[in-house]
């Protein structure tokens, strides 16, 4: 995500009165460290770096992934081997992401009080775009459901909220309010395929019922989760992997106690000269890693990077189209 100046002041602030409220009514200081890590066996490597301020990625399906800048306005894939290419350029603030067969649908326009956006589809074998729909208010994440359609969350303030919103590639059928749940961000399918997770701009991570959109239930959050969470993905035994802005870090979330600690931090964007947040890790997914399952993840530092888990983590995707 990102935001205008005045709404980036806003947000800085934000996450500050945010991590000292989480700290505050946490465990004390000299109990635990903030945050609470889990990263012992993770490796991380870099896949590419200095490619501007990266939002979101997807797999390609072959060992490599289509990726976004936000600042400098791509769509732009990153072969198996490492080669980085800008597909198409031009663009205004483009976000979420998603390949679907020979397709890649993703989003522009994101932020609070950025202009209207568009959700638009770009043909792998033709480099033609089309785009699907427009005057979007700052669309943010984007999900592909089971039987097809496409989720996508708004986060803008321009005029009232419009939650997330459901698209239908096979007929054009488009639902602005879906679920009503203001200012969402990051997607991600939920084991059961039944429902899906999601998060705000009140630091929650949220479960939505596929069959009951409106009935949003609090899956995690402060003090248990101290973040700025961002885009994430779900295995299925549970775990949600979450990217965060507050200490650049990528949370592994139990899903079914809200309990939290973090695989890596310190994913932060250099300060020129201060820290204006959102300033660390945008996305993660899962993806293929040889013969097993590793976490890729986008950052506004410009680097796409592999953590790799240890042996007795599984990291087999909730998503049944990944296996």
């Amino acid at each position: 995500m990102t935001f205008g100046m005045g709404r980036t002041r806003t947000w800085s602030a934000l996450l500050a009165v945010t991590i000292a409220a989480g700290l505050a009514t946490a465990a004390p200081a000299h109990a635990q460290t903030f945050p609470k890590m889990c990263a012992d066996g993770w490796e991380a490597t870099t896949i590419v770096e200095g490619v501007g301020n990266l939002e979101n990625l997807d797999s390609d399906g072959a060992g490599g992934f289509y990726v976004t800048g936000i600042v400098d306005g791509f769509l732009a894939h990153v072969s198996a081997d490492g080669t980085f290419e800008k597909l198409v350029t031009g663009l205004d603030k483009p976000a979420g992401i998603r390949v679907v067969g020979r397709s890649v649908y993703f989003l522009t326009g994101d932020g609070l009080t950025e202009a209207p956006g568009t959700l638009r589809r770009y043909g792998i074998d033709t480099g033609a775009v089309e785009v699907l729909l427009t005057d979007l208010n700052g669309p943010n994440g984007l999900l592909l459901l089971p039987d097809g359609d496409l989720l996508f969350t708004n986060i803008g303030a321009q005029g009232a909220h419009t939650g997330i919103s459901r698209y239908r590639p096979s007929t054009g059928e488009y639902t602005k309010t879906w679920s009503p749940l203001p200012l969402t961000n990051g997607l991600a399918l939920a084991p059961d395929g039944k429902s899906i997770f999601t998060d705000n701009l009140t630091m929650r991570i949220f479960r939505i019922p596929l069959d009951a959109p409106t009935q949003a239930t609090v899956v995690a959050g402060i003090p248990d989760l101290i973040s700025m969470p961002d885009d994430m993905e779900a295995t299925r035994t549970g775990d949600l992997f979450v990217a965060d802005h507050a200490v650049g870090a990528i949370y592994r979330v139990d899903t079914a106690t809200g309990a939290s600690c973090a695989v890596i931090s310190g994913l932060i964007k250099r300060p020129d000269p201060i820290r204006v947040p959102p300033d660390g890790t945008t996305s993660v997914r899962i993806a293929r890693d040889g013969n097993s399952w590793s976490l890729f993840i986008t950052a506004m530092d410009g680097t796409l990077r592999r953590l790799r888990p240890p042996a007795d983590i599984d990291l087999t995707p909730a998503d049944p189209t990944k296996r």
